[in-house]
């Protein structure tokens, strides 16, 4: 593991967005190996080199601890939101795990962002935490599908694990749910993808799910993901779709948004997930 340099971790969220709530931003590690092909966070305005090379900050625990005491107001710390906190390293190195045991102690929420199984170990932490301030656990899913996950997020636990990790934490009495985003144009967005993932959902006991039918492109990370659909779907036509269909344009809503968002909707409703 490399080591790089922080001199503060916990940062105030910028007004006037507020991301479920969150007041701070935490993120302890640098990269990402999940390898999923269509992350944001790969883009160049992040300035994030190598990306896909996991590196831990410096002093991290140190620096959080400091950087809770001098916080005037207490809040919701989220985390995740530029590199996944249950990479592989954290099995290990548990700075996650004790960044948690920080909030803890000094009397904040947390709001978690994640792919990774791992968080299912920290259910002890969370549920002390959510004995005073909130605790929100977000689980990204973007397809039900084992196999196509295995293509598009190589490096990620499959939806089943997530799925069960989703049913034990929900078990546990923490609030647990979806992000279902991005919603891949073309690949993903179909109602039986979207219906499975609900379906899958209610088994698990999922109290929320977040969507966004569509996804973001721009600079190096669009060519990134267009030479990834060439490897992975070849003679789809994939590329030549997206570039007929958004051009340069950032955001890209899938042409079934509406009808998605419809049937989405229904569908939670009778289900009563959020």
């Amino acid at each position: 593991m490399e080591y790089i340099p922080a001199k503060s971790i916990v940062v105030k969220t910028k007004a006037p967005a507020k991301w479920f709530g969150i007041d701070y931003n935490m993120n302890i590690y640098k990269g990402c190996c999940h390898g999923c092909i269509y992350c944001d966070s790969r883009s160049d305005c992040y300035r994030i080199e190598q990306f896909d090379r996991v590196r831990a900050k410096e002093n991290a625990l140190e620096i959080i601890r400091d950087d809770l005491r001098r916080k005037r107001a207490k809040g919701v710390v989220g985390t995740g939101s530029m590199s996944d906190p249950y990479n592989p390293f954290e099995r290990k190195l548990k700075l996650t795990r004790h960044a948690l045991e920080l909030c803890d102690a000094f009397d904040f929420g947390v709001a978690v962002a994640t792919k990774g199984t791992l968080l299912e170990r920290d259910a002890d932490i969370l549920k002390s935490i959510a004995e005073h301030s909130p605790v929100l656990l977000k689980i990204t899913v973007t397809t039900a599908d084992d196999d196509l996950a295995g293509k598009i997020e190589p490096g990620a636990p499959r939806p089943s694990e997530r799925f069960q990790m989703i049913k034990e934490l929900s078990a546990e009495g923490l609030y647990t749910g979806i992000l279902l985003m991005p919603v891949l144009p073309f690949i993903e967005d179909h109602q039986e993808n979207v219906g499975e993932i609900i379906r899958r959902a209610e088994d698990a006991g999922a109290r929320f799910i977040y969507p966004a039918f569509g996804m973001t492109l721009r600079g190096n990370q669009r060519d990134w993901y267009y030479q990834k659909l060439d490897l992975l779907f070849p003679g789809e036509g994939l590329t030549e779709a997206y570039r007929k269909k958004y051009g340069e344009y950032y955001e890209c809503v899938s042409p079934s948004a509406g009808k998605l968002w419809e049937y989405f909707s229904k569908e939670c409703k009778k289900r009563g997930i959020v």
